[in-house]
């Protein structure tokens, strides 16, 4: 890829390596099927075995809701070209079980050379909820803008502060997200992800030390009651951006941990030898790794879950580095807010391969949708896919999916460079972008400020190697100095989302796919319209004909015609 993509799986070299280590050892990685078992069902579990001794025995133990043994049997066995041996799939069934059922298991081996038993993946507990795994209904239709409390604005009457440092705080504050509502109301988001507020020395907030509490520098309490209160009379609900991966290291906890070994807290952490030498957020020494699978610590993240969700009236969680905690965590998670609001819609921040992302279904409701996003950006930036390339990628990225399954888009966010900004200014290429994002099923989320031209002042990747994050979070631009036309865009396409439930829920079918001249189209379809959608990437003037509409187009432009479905 020619952008920088946060994750564990950012090169071609993690890439290779990550797949050769899934093949070695032993791996169940929560390959169930179904992956959400519901009541009735029967599950049928599945493990990878790449082992160089062979396996007598191989078992799955329930743990809850009751305690049972149930023997694995070997399915196929197959040659690894990569890690040049053979790999062998080993599969159970397991019982059937009524709604709101917890399940926890491990899965072991007993292997022929008389070693102890093994633990598939490295001794994890493995579980699920079972019940429905779909999302809230109102989800659908969600259209979301992300907020950076501390670059969107200042109170009223407040300018930004002036500093030469963006890792400084630039004076954002909670009343100045609610002095917008307006905005984001007018533009037609009904929804918006709040990224953190809690107490924290960085700008960002993602370095909390208090899970129960707002950042005096932002505001307090009564304005987060407020943004809520006054968000949901227009009809916008609020997602809270949820860490519990990791947390600061002056958070109260970690700070007792340190000083004595035997602490209450010390096993809230993974030491490697205390005090020094303890697991981190990508060797990040100030974002201590929390201990999630310690009971105590379980507890209070679920706590200040409930405590947003029931005391404030939250809507949901977006659930950054899902990838750290354990499946387990999240499926204790997933049946504790849904004791407590059902409706709240949970999905998590994922960069790794859609199987991994897949595997949280019935745990979070989906995941965000960093494969599209690739996708978009080497479509209409960096020209690394051509249209019959994307084609076949939308029509196998949607199979993949169950179609509840929540896939929130987006072009750019707050851990990469903005799309503008590699797009060299041209606004062409982000209206045609965001209009190809705007008609696919995946809610839409558009970063602050990208929608009136927003961009940075270089790239976050920097000639030392390191990556400024900063970059692509300037302060939100007002007044005059907004891009009105591109906002004038985004009114409309928000706007008409909104209008057309088909590009929520409906089918979609490609019916003009012209690489050389550079045009594409497809249709959204449901028993009550069609809206379908043209796309030039040319640099000339294209005329399409499209299942009998006419699509005149300018270079790097696209268009929409909505027509009644044929009766059969």
């Amino acid at each position: 890829m020619r952008d920088f993509i946060f994750g564990p799986l950012s090169s071609e070299s993690e890439r290779v390596e990550n797949y050769k280590r899934r093949r070695r050892g032993l791996w169940h990685e929560h390959r169930l099927e179904p992956l959400a078992p519901g009541a009735g069902d029967e599950p049928r579990v599945q493990i990878i075995a790449g082992l160089d001794s062979a396996i007598d025995r191989l078992e799955c133990e329930l743990l809850v809701p009751e305690v049972k043994t149930i023997a694995l049997r070997r399915q196929s066995t197959e040659w690894d070209v990569i890690n040049w041996a053979y790999v062998q799939t080993w599969t159970a069934t397991l019982p059937q079980y009524p709604e709101g059922t917890l399940v926890r298991y491990k899965i072991r081996a007993q292997l022929r050379d008389g070693r102890p038993l093994l633990d598939a993946d490295g001794g994890a507990i493995f579980s699920y909820l079972v019940g429905d795994p779909d999302p809230p209904d109102w989800t659908a239709g969600a259209i979301i803008y992300q907020i950076f409390p501390d670059r969107f604005c200042p109170d009223e009457g407040q300018q930004w502060r002036q500093t030469d440092n963006l890792e400084d705080a630039c004076g954002g504050t909670l009343k100045g997200v609610v002095n917008n509502l307006a905005y984001i109301a007018d533009l037609g988001f009904n929804c918006i992800w709040l990224t953190p507020f809690f107490p924290d020395h960085t700008y960002h907030g993602y370095h909390a030390t208090d899970y129960f509490s707002v950042n005096p520098r932002l505001g307090d309490e009564e304005d987060i009651r407020q943004l809520v209160r006054q968000a949901h009379e227009r009809g916008i609900r609020l997602i809270l951006d949820f860490v519990a991966n990791h947390w600061g290291s002056r958070h109260f906890t970690f700070q007792e941990a340190l000083k004595d070994q035997d602490s209450q807290y010390h096993h809230w952490y993974h030491w490697n030898r205390w005090p020094d030498d303890y697991e981190t957020f990508f060797k990040v020494r100030d974002l201590p790794q929390i201990n999630v699978d310690y009971p105590p610590a379980r507890e209070y993240l679920l706590s200040a879950a409930h405590y947003w969700l029931t005391e404030f009236d939250f809507d949901g969680f977006r659930l950054d580095y899902a990838l750290g905690p354990s499946h387990d965590f999240w499926t204790d998670f997933r049946a504790a807010i849904r004791q407590v609001k059902p409706e709240a819609w949970i999905f998590g921040e994922v960069v790794e391969t859609p199987q991994r992302q897949l595997s949280y279904w019935g745990r979070l409701h989906g995941c965000l949708d960093f494969v599209l996003q690739q996708a978009l950006r080497e479509l209409f930036v960096f020209g690394g896919m051509n249209l019959s390339q994307f084609d076949a990628f939308l029509e196998k990225h949607e199979a993949f999916f169950p179609p509840a399954y929540s896939r929130p888009s987006f072009l750019d966010n707050h851990d990469v460079n903005r799309f503008l900004w590699l797009a060299d200014g041209d606004k062409r290429k982000l209206k045609l972008a965001a209009l190809c994002q705007f008609t696919l099923g995946g809610p839409p989320i558009v970063y602050y400020g990208t929608e009136v031209g927003l961009s940075q002042h270089r790239d976050m990747r920097q000639p030392d190697g390191r990556h400024h994050m900063a970059e692509a979070r300037l302060p939100m631009v007002w007044g005059d100095d907004q891009d009105a036309d591109l906002l004038a865009y985004y009114r409309w396409l928000i706007h008409f989302r909104r209008q057309h439930p088909v590009l929520w829920h409906g089918l979609r079918r490609t019916v003009h796919l012209d690489v050389a001249n550079g045009t594409y189209a497809y249709e959204r379809i449901d028993e009550h319209e069609i809206v379908t959608v043209c796309l030039n990437l040319s640099e000339e003037y294209r005329s399409v004909m499209v299942t009998g509409h006419s699509f005149h187009l300018a270079p790097w432009s696209g268009d929409v015609q909505l027509q009644a479905p044929s009766l059969v």
